[in-house]
């Protein structure tokens, strides 16, 4: 609806785009710099784009400093502890935005689905929007073993916890502040799983998930290390399906830094 004349134009959007960093100062300011063109080029929000380095060795914090000095539209959290789910933890809880998302550093997902799920977020039609691998429209680029290796996984999901959503773990995430304020607090793992842990509780408990097809691109250069974080997601899934059985959920309300506009307006 059209501003009345005299009247105060809507805040914009306010997104945080959160890029997770574990020695990556040989990829960080070239991500940095692709996010930041798509941003200033398909969105009108009022966007920032958030490093976080947990627990780099390699000078990542030296690059992401060198960032934040040439472009306001960078900051830079640093935790001595390492765990993806730690740093979006970090990152998450402590944005004002109105909206906070984040990618992997590679960028394997293409940022184009980027705008699709901020905006079905910022509808409200939707609290949670997810890059999916797995639907039939998605298009991936990756090898036979970490293909199987996904399929496999995402149907352990399916038969053990008896969900919904398509992909489990693509690292691309948008969330509203609703998600932020009362699922985050309630997810236990701080590394690989948090991810699964995130999408889990939010369908288990009501949210409304937005599920989306993406291109993804195999990185050469990923560490993961398959074996373990196969493991400890293993591991995940038991405790989970544990606590869903037989644990409460309480959404929780740890207030968040103060958003400049309501959320959901």
């Amino acid at each position: 609806m059209p501003a009345t004349p005299g009247s105060p134009r809507p805040a914009p959007l306010r997104v945080d785009v959160v890029i997770p960093v574990l020695n990556e100062a040989h990829v960080l300011e070239k991500s940095v710099t692709e996010v930041r063109a798509f941003l200033a080029a398909n969105s009108d929000w009022d966007w920032r784009v958030v490093v976080v380095d947990n627990g780099s060795t390699d000078g990542t914090d030296r690059v992401a400093r060198m960032l934040v000095e040439r472009h306001g539209d960078v900051q830079f959290v640093q935790l001595p502890q390492r765990g993806r789910g730690r740093a979006l933890r970090q990152a998450w809880t402590q944005s004002d935005a109105d909206i906070m998302s984040y990618t992997d550093v590679d960028l394997s997902t293409e940022l184009a689905a980027l705008p699709k799920l901020v905006n079905g977020v910022a509808s409200g039609q939707y609290d949670l929007g997810t890059g999916s691998r797995l639907l039939p429209e998605s298009q991936t680029t990756r090898s036979v073993k970490r293909e199987f290796i996904s399929r496999c996984y995402n149907l352990m999901i399916k038969a053990v916890l008896w969900t919904s959503f398509s992909d489990a773990q693509c690292g691309f995430k948008v969330v509203s502040r609703r998600v932020v304020q009362e699922i985050v607090p309630n997810i236990k793992d701080q590394a690989w799983f948090f991810d699964t842990e995130l999408l889990v509780l939010a369908e288990k408990h009501g949210y409304k998930i937005m599920d989306v097809p993406v291109r993804w691109i195999e990185d050469d250069d990923s560490r993961v290390k398959i074996v373990k974080t196969a493991w400890d997601d293993i591991k995940g899934v038991a405790r989970l399906r544990w606590t869903l059985w037989f644990g409460t959920f309480e959404p929780a309300s740890a207030s968040l830094p103060v958003s400049s506009r309501a959320p959901g307006a």
